[in-house]
C-alpha cells in the first residue's frame, strides 16, 4: 500500500505544496491536487514537480467539460516531462453545479465524456493520428468550421506512452465504468466498512470487462490522520467537510455525496444535513453529521487503534492510503504510518 495525502487548495497554494514537498522525505509517495472552482490544479502540480524528486503528482479531478480532451492529454503529458515520469492523471465529471455555474458547459453525458476523454488521451500518448468522431470531433468536421482542420498526432514525444488514469466516481454506472476503464478509483467519503455493500456489485461487474493489459484496479480513499490517545477529538475536524458534500454540493435530490450518505444507511441524517446546509445553516449541518460517520472515515486515534483502520481500508480494497495529517509534527505521522505500510 502506497501513501499519499491531498493538497489543500483553499489556501495558500504556494505554501501548501512547499509543505507537501517537504513531507517527501517522511515517505509520502503521491500527492493530489484538488481543482473544484479555485486555483487550477496543473500550475501548483508543475510547481510540485519542480520541488520534489520523487513524489507522483496527480490531479484530483480535472473535470472532462473544461478542457478538451486533446488538451487535458497534452496536461498530463507536460507533466509527466516535467516530473520525469510522476504523473498521475485524476479524472471526473465533477457536478452541474461547477460545470454549469463555473464553466458555463451543460452537463450532459457525463460516463460518455469520461469514457471517450480516457480513450483519446491513451491514443494521444501513444503519439496516433486522431481521426475521431463522437462526443469530440476531432478533426471538426468541414461543415462546422473553417474545413481546414485535419487529423494531427501530438507534436511531442510523451515520457511514457501510458501515463496511470484514475477516475473520481461514486454511482453505479459510473464505478462500473472506472472498474473496466482506468488505472484507478478516486472515492470520496469512502467508509472501508460500507464499501463493499454499496460498490461491491459494480465493481465486480466492471472488472469482468476490464482488459488484462491494465492490471488490478488502484483504489485511494483515507481520511483525516492523528495518532495519540487525545487524537479521537480530532475526527470532529472532518464534520464541515462531510456537511457540505452531503449537505452543498448539489440541489436536493441531485447531490451525489448525499445520495452516498443515504447508500450508507444514514438517511434521515442525510436529510438533515442538506436541509440546514442549503438554509445556510452550516455549522448546524456539521453538527448534524453523524460521529459514526466521521469515526469511520478517519484515521483518529491511539496509535492500536488507527493502524486497525488502516488495516481496514487496505481489507477494502485500497492500494494507497491518502491522508490528511492532524497535529504539529505532520512529517512524524506520515513516517509511522508508512513504517506500516
Amino acid at each position: 500500500m502506497e501513501l499519499s495525502m491531498m493538497l489543500d487548495y483553499a489556501g495558500d497554494p504556494r505554501r501548501a505544496a512547499d509543505e507537501a514537498a517537504a513531507l517527501e522525505s517522511a515517505g509520502l509517495d503521491a500527492v493530489w491536487v484538488a481543482e473544484a472552482w479555485g486555483f487550477d490544479s496543473p500550475t501548483i502540480m508543475g510547481y510540485l514537480a519542480a520541488r520534489t524528486e520523487r513524489l507522483k503528482i496527480g490531479s484530483a479531478i480535472m473535470n472532462v467539460y473544461s478542457r478538451t480532451p486533446g488538451l487535458i492529454a497534452q496536461t498530463a503529458a507536460g507533466l509527466d516531462a516535467l516530473s520525469g515520469g510522476r504523473a498521475l492523471l485524476g479524472l471526473g465529471a465533477s457536478g452541474p453545479q461547477v460545470v454549469e455555474g463555473w464553466h458555463g458547459k451543460p452537463y450532459d453525458k457525463p460516463l460518455g465524456r469520461t469514457r471517450e476523454t480516457v480513450e483519446l488521451c491513451r491514443r494521444i500518448w501513444r503519439r496516433e493520428t486522431i481521426d475521431h468522431h463522437g462526443i469530440t470531433d476531432m478533426p471538426l468536421p468541414p461543415e462546422r468550421g473553417s474545413g481546414l482542420g485535419k487529423p494531427l498526432k501530438i507534436l511531442t514525444r510523451p515520457v511514457r506512452p501510458a501515463i496511470p488514469v484514475y477516475i473520481a466516481s461514486l454511482g453505479p454506472a459510473n464505478v462500473r465504468m472506472t472498474a473496466e476503464i482506468a488505472d484507478g478509483w478516486l472515492p470520496t467519503l469512502f467508509v472501508p466498512e460500507k464499501a463493499a455493500e454499496v460498490w461491491g456489485g459494480p465493481l465486480a461487474e466492471g472488472t469482468a470487462k476490464r482488459s488484462p493489459e491494465l492490471g488490478p484496479l488502484q483504489t485511494v480513499a483515507g481520511g483525516l490522520l492523528a495518532i495519540g490517545d487525545d487524537a479521537a477529538a480530532a475526527r470532529d475536524l472532518a464534520r464541515p467537510q462531510i456537511a457540505l458534500y452531503v449537505g452543498g454540493m448539489g440541489a436536493v435530490g441531485k447531490n451525489f455525496y448525499n445520495d452516498l450518505a443515504v447508500a450508507y444507511g444514514y438517511g434521515e441524517e442525510a436529510r438533515r444535513i442538506q436541509e440546514l446546509y442549503l438554509a445556510g445553516r452550516a455549522r448546524d449541518a456539521a453538527a448534524a453529521v453523524p460521529d459514526e460517520f466521521c469515526e469511520l472515515m478517519t484515521l483518529c486515534g491511539p496509535e492500536g487503534y488507527v493502524r486497525e483502520r488502516v488495516e481496514a481500508f487496505r481489507e477494502a480494497g485500497v492500494t494507497m492510503l491518502n491522508v490528511t495529517p492532524v497535529g504539529p509534527d505532520p512529517a512524524k505521522l506520515i513516517e509511522t504510518v508508512k513504517s506500516w505500510l
